[in-house]
């Protein structure tokens, strides 16, 4: 099978601010097994016997002041190497205007989004936007929105709680492309947090321009759960349609708790109860044609 990974990290650890020092509580649990530089060539490495034919690589929360630093270091790791096909960097869009930053990464080649993340949350271990309502700030609005002017989309990462408030942006930028980060971060598993996701889900997939990630479904339970992805899987797909769904493997984050191959043999496990044309959507179409791969 084919396989496009549209959610990927490449990093050098004196370039990443929070990977430096003691371990601090993280999302994803302790990570002194990625404290070190993970470059395109270990990537490749991890990928060999996987199917992976494309990548996507999206920022990796460097001081924001090098923003354009990080586009530039990663695509001049794509010129040497052919990975990553298409980068998604980072942007303030708290700026009064963003465009002189968007100006700075237009040069870039392989520049297909920003992503900046927008997930709040009562519990402060997971908590990152300054503000619940980040994406109902005019100024927010207004910024997301100039990015259809560059052809670009907005990786979307928000908790369920906000995905109303997300959906709102969605509708105010009806030219940009909203890619929602791994499928919106499903955190509290109980019955009722399920039940909270599914409504709220459903309120980002009524909006034409949104599309959703499959990754990263091992960050609260810190391990490779093929039941836990199965069902993430089928029920994203119900809500959004598979022709809106895009595998990620988040590398090397779920490096802490198992292997590439394992993972994408999770996933398609996981798939394998839909059609062929959805599987080749999940894990090839979407991201192409999303992405511009």
């Amino acid at each position: 099978m084919k396989i496009i990974d549209a959610h990927h990290h490449i990093w050098r650890q004196a370039d990443l601010p929070w990977l430096l020092g003691p371990s601090v509580p993280r999302i994803f649990g302790p990570y002194d097994s990625i404290k070190r530089d993970y470059l395109v060539e270990e990537f490749k490495q991890d990928i060999a016997k996987s199917g992976i034919e494309k990548s996507v690589y999206v920022q990796a929360n460097w001081a924001p002041n090098w923003f354009e630093d990080e586009v530039s270091w990663v695509q001049k790791s794509a010129d040497e190497s052919g990975f990553p096909h298409g980068i998604v960097g980072y942007a303030d869009m708290s700026a009064d205007d963003v465009r002189p930053q968007l100006d700075k990464l237009k040069k870039y080649p392989l520049m297909r989004g920003i992503r900046q993340q927008f997930h709040w949350h009562e519990n402060p271990l997971y908590k990152f936007a300054p503000h619940l309502d980040v994406a109902l700030d005019p100024i927010v609005q207004k910024n997301v929105g100039h990015l259809a002017d560059y052809g670009w989309s907005f990786d979307l990462q928000v908790f369920s709680s906000q995905m109303a408030g997300a959906a709102k942006l969605a509708e105010a930028c009806p030219n940009v492309t909203f890619i929602l980060q791994h499928a919106g971060m499903l955190e509290d598993l109980s019955e009722q947090g399920w039940n909270d996701w599914r409504k709220n889900l459903k309120l980002l997939a009524k909006q034409p321009n949104v599309v959703t990630k499959l990754s990263a479904f091992g960050t609260f339970i810190h391990k490779n759960d093929p039941a836990h992805i199965a069902k993430m899987i089928n029920e994203t797909v119900k809500i959004f349609g598979a022709e809106r769904c895009m595998f990620g493997s988040n590398f090397p984050i779920e490096k802490i708790w198992t292997s590439y191959d394992k993972l994408v043999d999770a996933f398609v496990a996981g798939a394998s109860g839909l059609s062929a044309k959805k599987q080749k959507a999940i894990f090839y179409e979407t991201a192409n044609r999303v992405y511009r791969l």
